[in-house]
């Protein structure tokens, strides 16, 4: 498929223009499998869950290139930087949008505890559309325990939270939305969320230093 025009990127994949309705994102490492990820998005789709619609690449087209709903707004990290939308109020509609998504039934497990997870929902994968919040790059999507769900937004979020940078204070903000009652994290889901940021190989030297104090700041929202 001819690229068009690059839109974004993030830490390993590109968006390009395809026309006003679409977009294709490419694998920067040749590495995703865009149908199993496009599989997931449908399935939550399906189940009224606000995500993107996909379709294939065509013929020939790469595992890795997963052509998405061409979507319209600010990310929610671009709207709480613009003073657009509060920091405390994004942290309410990560948590809404994570119990939405713990509705779900996961495609293959009949156990009843495993659900849909995303696994790196945060405010950079949120795109606030005319329609209402949209949830975007499903690349890390598995089955399994909300609990860790709950503890990979957590750990994101206090990791920026724990630094000195120009958003520790929003993020603290966020974090603590987050995990106001009810929340779904759990000790185990905590400790396996660190433990998968600590081994994440697109981590800096930086984000994983603050890891300790990530987990502190985490803990004094837990009672």
């Amino acid at each position: 498929m001819p690229l068009g025009r690059l839109l974004g990127a993030g830490r390993t994949a590109d968006v390009y223009e395809i026309d006003e309705a679409w977009v294709l994102r490419r694998d920067r490492e040749g590495v995703g499998d865009a149908v199993a990820e496009g599989a997931v998005m449908e399935h939550v789709r399906a189940h009224g869950y606000p995500a993107p619609r996909v379709r294939p690449g065509g013929p020939g087209a790469p595992r890795t290139d997963l052509v998405l709903e061409r979507l319209s707004g600010p990310t929610m990290l671009r709207a709480c930087l613009s003073g657009t939308l509060a920091p405390g109020e994004a942290g309410t509609v990560l948590a809404g949008l994570l119990r939405r998504l713990h509705d779900v039934p996961a495609p293959r497990s009949a156990d009843p505890g495993v659900r849909v997870l995303h696994l790196d929902l945060h405010p950079d994968n949120v795109i606030l559309t005319p329609d209402g919040p949209r949830v975007i790059d499903w690349s890390n999507a598995e089955e399994g325990d909300p609990g860790l769900d709950w503890g990979m937004s957590a750990v994101i979020l206090a990791q920026v939270a724990a630094d000195d940078g120009p958003m520790a204070g929003p993020a603290a903000e966020m974090l603590a939305a987050l995990l106001a009652d009810p929340s779904g994290l759990t000790p185990d889901g905590l400790a396996e969320a660190r433990r998968r940021r600590a081994a994440n190989p697109t981590m800096s030297r930086r984000e994983r230093e603050v890891l300790p104090d990530a987990e502190a700041l985490i803990r004094t929202h837990l009672t």
